[in-house]
């Protein structure tokens, strides 16, 4: 069976092979009639999860006051000052993309859109 093992810090995350070894595989399990590219996952599969909605930073100073932050309190966290804190909390202005991570952080949400 041609097989690759592709690790991530040296542990193996990933297997790859050959589309015929994939091939036997299948039939093995008795799963061939669902092979063809493209093809939907067996019903026994789960799908993958969706991807969590992001928030819009319009949405920032509402996650912020729910978590009993002060706007200079998180501004400091972050980096920033509180009076640009105030103007991306009013759209005045879009933070890069390190704010945003970091305001995501600390405010404990996945990430932000990128345009709100």
């Amino acid at each position: 069976m041609d097989l690759q093992i592709i690790k991530r810090n040296g542990e193996p995350e990933y297997a790859v092979l050959s589309w015929e070894s994939y091939q036997v595989l299948l039939k093995a399990a008795g799963l061939s009639d669902q092979a063809a590219p493209g093809a939907a996952p067996p019903s026994d599969i789960p799908s993958p999860a969706p991807e969590p909605t992001l928030p819009g930073l319009d949405q920032l100073r509402g996650l912020r006051e729910r978590k009993g932050l002060a706007l200079e309190a998180l501004a400091r966290t972050v980096g920033i000052s509180p009076s640009y804190l105030g103007m991306i909390e009013t759209g005045e202005r879009l933070p890069d993309l390190a704010i945003r991570r970091s305001l995501a952080w600390e405010l404990g949400v996945a990430g932000w859109r990128e345009a709100s």
